[in-house]
């Protein structure tokens, strides 16, 4: 059953949460994720597993739910010999695993089909540098085809996310004017700047007039990078923010695996929507339970707004005048 307003109808009222990361909800689950496609070779092998995962999280209280298509690509699986016909068919059970997770929720549930980006399908960490040496033409010309079996699944949203430099932005944002769905944009981040290094200004800026994009933001980066980014995006654009970091560990490309502590608070999600934000979760490293202390601490601050507290005050800025968190 689909929502029956849009995403961005909501995100003008009220903060939306979403969902946290899939591939360590899958590993939790007992499943194998060192193969190139990681949770996309699920779509094929083991789809009840990508369904029980989204099943977690909408019992954490996730009211978007992000499709296991952020690494699967028709280049990656026609590297397993699968044909253009039945990548298509993966695509758009990518998108029913997580309608029929949402389904057994008793509110509203949106599915954000996930676009990831060209690095991700080379699997060698490159999508955390960019500059792949590829011009903005060629970009779309991989991205097309992807976005097109991805917006003939209807899923509600897109979510163009982990984009590390402002040329492959461009080039999504020049594919999905072609097929009618909104999107969401998110880049990954170190510092003030995208992983390629260029400003944050100039990145969020590229969506500060773009119609489909109902939310600019940042995901899987440091949760203190994203606090800072989600006020230089709203300042940017004037649109709701998006913001959903990783545990704050780090990812060791050679080693396949995560080095550092977790630096992940819940408690963050007060200043990002006193800063603008309106869509919020978790990444890479953060399951279930610290979702649901995200959707406690929004409905707190809902239950406390309405009863007058000056505590959850909430902000209008890049909300299009929406006032409660």
């Amino acid at each position: 059953m689909q929502p029956a307003r849009p995403l961005a109808a909501a995100l003008a009222e009220s903060t939306v949460l979403l969902d946290g990361g899939l591939s360590n909800q899958l590993e939790a689950q007992g499943c194998d994720l060192s193969d190139e496609l990681w949770s996309a070779r699920l779509l094929v092998d083991e789809p009840r597993q990508i369904e029980a995962a989204h099943r977690a999280y909408v019992r954490a209280g996730a009211q978007v739910l992000i499709t296991s298509g952020y690494q699967a690509t028709f280049e990656g699986f026609a590297r397993r010999g699968i044909g253009r016909a039945r990548v298509t068919e993966l695509f758009a059970r990518s998108v029913e695993l997580a309608r029929r997770a949402g389904a057994a929720a008793d509110r509203e549930v949106w599915v954000a089909g996930s676009v990831g980006p060209y690095g991700a399908m080379l699997a060698d960490g490159s999508e955390y540098r960019g500059r792949y040496g590829l011009s903005v033409r060629e970009l779309e010309r991989f991205h097309r085809p992807r976005i097109e079996a991805l917006a003939a699944a209807g899923p509600d949203v897109l979510a163009l996310e982990t984009v590390p430099d402002t040329d492959e932005a461009e080039a999504l944002l020049r594919v999905v004017d072609d097929y009618g769905l909104s999107v969401w944009l998110s880049y990954s981040v170190a510092g003030d700047r995208t992983r390629a290094g260029q400003p944050l200004e100039t990145a969020f800026g590229l969506a500060a007039g773009h119609d489909r994009v109902v939310a600019v933001g940042v995901n899987c980066c440091d949760p203190a990078d994203a606090d800072r980014a989600v006020v230089t995006a709203a300042e940017v654009t004037g649109k709701p923010v998006v913001v959903y970091p990783n545990s704050g560990e780090r990812w060791d490309t050679g080693g396949r695996g995560w080095t550092g502590g977790a630096t992940f608070d819940p408690r963050r999600v007060r200043g990002w929507q006193e800063a603008g934000a309106r869509l919020v979760g978790g990444c890479c490293r953060v399951g279930p339970g610290p979702i649901a202390e995200l959707a406690g601490l929004i409905a707190a601050g809902r239950t406390a707004r309405r009863s007058g507290s000056g505590s959850a005050r909430g902000t209008d800025r890049g909300t299009g005048g929406a006032t409660e968190p």
